[in-house]
């Protein structure tokens, strides 16, 4: 499968290109984990919070779409477009995240604080370097 399979199918559309859109993204999630930096991780959260990690990682990647001028309504969507923009490491990355999510928002897994740890911490690693090499390093005009 490839990400033009996506369009294709109607998952992802293609729009025009959305800097300001993929600022927006970027400063509202930046908000956001401010705020949930400053929460416990414990048995209790840790479900809620990496479920919430995900989304903010998600939400990196609908802002590096908005650039690239699509809107992406499919998660797994998400994984073929790293992989051609050659994430390899992080398209494995996400795709995790993504089961794992699902595991936690559909199946009722549960995640232990010190695994949410470890997945919260690899989650903020990856989008530091997201945003990094996409918008910080090659903010396009």
């Amino acid at each position: 499968m490839k990400f033009n399979d996506f369009i294709h199918d109607g998952q992802v559309r293609r729009s025009g290109n959305d800097k300001n859109l993929a600022e927006a993204l970027i400063r509202q999630t930046m908000e956001d984990m401010d705020f949930f930096d400053g929460l416990e991780v414990n048995d209790k959260s840790s479900r809620k919070l990496v479920s919430n990690y995900y989304d903010f990682l998600r939400s990196v990647l609908e802002a590096m779409t908005a650039l690239d001028g699509y809107k992406v309504y499919s998660h797994e969507a998400f994984y073929y477009y790293l992989k051609e923009k050659e994430e390899e490491v992080i398209s494995l990355k996400f795709d995790r995240f993504r089961k794992l999510r699902n595991g936690i928002n559909y199946y009722g897994k549960n995640v232990s604080s010190t695994e949410a740890k470890e997945i919260i911490k690899d989650i903020k690693n990856t989008m530091e370097y997201l945003i990094n090499k996409y918008f910080l390093g090659g903010m396009r005009e």
